[in-house]
C-alpha cells in the first residue's frame, strides 16, 4: 500500500515538472519557473473596423451574454488601449495590429500613398502582377500583401509550425483580408459586390478558389440581405444615440433621408449593387457567415498544430462613415454585430471546442464625432479644405522659390516635394521644408507642423511628435507632415471620419479570451503593437522580425 502511495506521488511530481518550462528574463538573466498549459488549436484575430471603445461601453446594456459580453465577462479587457501612430488608417491599422509595429517599419503608410519613385499614388494592397480568382477581368483581385515589408503573427506561426499552420484572412475589405494574413497565408478572401455578390481571392494565393467558397458563392448567400433593414429592437429604445432623423447623417442614393428602414433592394441598383450591403449591419451578417463556413471548409482546429483566422468586420466602417459614430444605425450595427459574434462563438464551441481555441478583438482605428455636431455642442471643431491648402503652398513657392512645381503631391497629412525642381533650381531642401513649415504654422487649422530633417535628426519619444515619427517611413513618406486642429477633418459634414493622433481616433478596444488567457482587466496604458508580441508569446513562436510591442504579461496565464 505504501508503495503505490509513493509510486502516485513519483507519477504526479513528473507529470508536474515536464509541465514545466524555464523562462529567462532578459531585464535580470535570472531563471524563473511557468507552468504552460496546451497550446490552442485555433487562434481568431477580430478586427473591427472604426469601433471606438466606447461602443462597448455605450451600448452594454444591450448586448447579450453571449458576445462583446462573454469575452468582457470571461477574458482580459484593456481599457486603456491605443494607437502609438498617425495615421490612423485601415491599411495601416491591421497591419500594425498582426506586424507588432508601426509604418516607420512595415511600410504600410496609408491606405493609398503617393509614390515618388514612379510618381504616381498606389494602394496598400494592389499588385499589378496577380489576378483575379473568382471574378473575371477586374482589378478587385490584383492583390497581395507585396507592400508590407515585414512578418506578421500569422507568418511567424507558418515559419515556425514548418507551414503546417494553417492561415485564413476573411473581410469585406481586401487590405482587412490580406494584410492580417501575412505574406505566407494559405488563403486571403473580400467580398466583390457589384452585379455578383460573391467572395473571391487572388492568384498570389491560388488559381482556382476552393470548394467550400465555390459552393458558398453559388449558395447566393448575400442574395438573402437584399431586404429591409430595420433597427433590431424598437427605434425609441436607442437612447443611446442621437435621433433617427439627424442633419448629421449621409444616407443612401435615392432615399431622402438617413431615417429607418431601408429597403435595400430597391435602393441597389443606385447604390453598386451588392456593394450596398457593405454599408449596413448586413456586410457583417455576410462576413460571419463566410467566416463560419471557412472554419468548417478549412478543418481550422482540428489538427495538432495551431491554425489562425483572421478576421475583419469591414461594414462597421462604412456606417460609420457614411451615419457617423452617433447614429442609430452604428448602433444597430453593433448591436448585430454582437449576435454575429456570439453565433461565431457556437461555431467555435461545437467545431474547436470550448476552452481549445483564443480570440482577441480589437480595432484597426477609431473615429471622430461628426464636427457639425460637436459644433452645435460648443466644443471646438472644423472642417479643412486640402485643394485650398494645396493651391496656397504652391503660390507660396513661386512667390518665393520662382517655380509652380516643387510641389509633386500633398496626401494624409503630408507634403511631398518635387527634388528634380529642387536640383533644377539649385535649392535647398531642407530650406524649402523650413519655410514650408513656418508657412503652415500660419495656416488656419493647422497646429502643428514637423519636417523630414527633424525626423531624420531627431528622436521624438513622446506626444504628437513621436506618433508621427512612428507612422514615419524614410523611404517612402514626404517631407514635411502637418496636423490639424483637434476635431477638424478633411471630410463631408455629414457622417464621420478617422486617421489624426488624438484620443477619438487612437482609443480602441482590445479583448482577450479563451485558451492561455487570464480573466481580468487592466487600466495601464496598452498600445496596438502589443498584440501580435502577446499572441506569439502564448503560442512560443518567433515574434514577428520587426516587432517593437511588448508582451501584454497580465493577460497570460502563468
Amino acid at each position: 500500500m505504501k508503495n503505490s502511495v509513493l509510486l502516485s506521488i513519483l507519477c504526479l511530481f513528473f507529470v508536474q515538472c515536464i509541465s514545466v518550462k524555464q523562462k529567462v528574463n532578459t531585464t535580470t538573466n535570472a531563471t524563473v519557473q511557468i507552468t504552460t498549459t496546451a497550446k490552442p488549436k485555433l487562434v481568431v484575430g477580430i478586427v473591427v473596423d472604426q469601433m471606438r471603445y466606447d461602443y462597448l461601453t455605450r451600448f452594454q446594456s444591450k448586448y447579450s451574454n453571449g458576445g462583446f459580453m462573454r469575452m468582457m465577462n470571461g477574458g482580459y479587457n484593456c481599457k486603456n488601449n491605443h494607437y502609438n501612430y498617425i495615421p490612423t488608417y485601415t491599411g495601416p491599422g491591421h497591419a500594425s495590429v498582426y506586424t507588432g509595429t508601426t509604418p516607420e517599419n512595415h511600410g504600410i503608410i496609408a491606405n493609398d500613398w503617393y509614390d515618388k519613385f514612379i510618381k504616381k499614388s498606389v494602394y496598400c494592397a494592389s499588385d499589378e502582377n496577380q489576378s483575379s480568382v473568382g471574378v473575371e477581368g477586374q482589378w478587385a483581385g490584383k492583390m497581395s500583401p507585396h507592400r508590407m515589408q515585414t512578418t506578421t503573427v500569422t507568418d511567424q506561426l507558418r515559419l515556425d509550425t514548418q507551414q503546417r499552420g494553417k492561415v485564413i484572412g476573411i473581410a469585406i475589405k481586401d487590405r482587412g483580408a490580406i494584410l492580417p494574413a501575412g505574406h505566407s497565408a494559405n488563403g486571403a478572401y473580400w467580398f466583390y459586390g457589384k452585379d455578383k455578390g460573391n467572395w473571391i481571392t487572388s492568384t498570389y494565393y491560388t488559381n482556382e478558389l476552393p470548394t467550400w467558397v465555390k459552393e458558398f458563392n453559388a449558395a447566393d448567400e448575400a442574395e438573402k440581405y437584399l431586404t429591409t433593414w430595420n433597427t433590431l429592437y424598437d427605434v425609441n429604445t436607442y437612447v443611446e444615440s442621437d435621433a433617427d432623423l439627424s442633419t448629421y447623417e449621409g444616407t443612401f442614393k435615392g432615399k431622402a433621408n438617413a431615417a429607418f428602414p431601408y429597403d435595400l433592394k430597391s435602393l441597389q441598383e443606385e447604390n453598386g449593387g451588392f456593394d450596398i450591403l457593405k454599408a449596413t449591419a448586413y456586410g457583417n451578417n455576410l462576413t460571419t457567415d463566410f467566416a463560419i463556413a471557412a472554419i468548417k471548409g478549412e478543418s481550422l482546429g482540428k489538427d495538432a498544430d495551431t491554425d489562425f483566422l483572421a478576421l475583419s468586420y469591414s461594414s462597421t466602417d462604412y456606417v460609420g462613415h457614411r451615419f457617423g459614430v452617433n447614429s442609430i444605425e452604428i448602433q444597430d450595427t453593433y448591436l448585430r454585430l454582437d449576435q454575429d459574434i456570439e453565433r461565431l462563438f457556437a461555431t467555435l464551441d461545437a467545431e474547436v471546442g470550448k476552452g481549445n481555441y483564443t480570440i482577441f478583438l480589437t480595432a484597426d482605428h477609431a473615429a471622430v464625432h461628426v464636427p457639425s455636431y460637436l459644433q452645435d455642442q460648443k466644443i471646438p471643431a472644423g472642417y479643412f479644405d486640402n485643394g485650398k491648402l494645396k493651391k496656397h503652398l504652391i503660390s507660396f513657392l513661386n512667390t518665393t522659390y520662382g517655380s509652380e512645381a516643387l510641389i509633386e503631391n500633398i496626401s494624409s497629412g503630408q507634403v511631398f516635394l518635387n527634388y528634380a525642381e529642387i536640383k533644377r533650381l539649385k535649392l535647398s531642401n531642407t530650406a524649402i521644408e523650413n519655410a514650408l513649415q513656418q508657412e503652415l504654422l500660419s495656416y488656419d487649422k493647422v497646429s502643428k507642423v514637423y519636417t523630414r530633417t527633424a525626423f531624420l535628426n531627431s528622436e521624438f519619444t513622446h506626444g504628437i511628435a513621436a506618433a508621427l515619427q512612428r507612422g514615419f517611413s524614410q523611404k517612402r513618406s514626404g517631407d514635411v507632415c502637418f496636423v490639424l486642429d483637434i476635431a477638424t477633418i478633411s471630410y463631408s459634414r455629414t457622417g464621420s471620419t478617422h486617421g489624426s493622433g488624438f484620443n477619438y481616433d487612437t482609443h480602441v478596444p482590445l479583448l482577450f479570451y479563451g485558451n492561455g488567457i487570464q480573466q481580468g482587466e487592466t487600466l495601464q496604458r496598452t498600445k496596438i503593437t502589443d498584440i501580435a508580441p502577446t499572441i506569439s508569446a502564448l503560442l512560443e513562436i518567433s515574434l514577428p522580425n520587426a516587432a517593437t510591442g511588448d508582451p501584454i504579461e497580465s493577460a497570460l496565464k502563468n
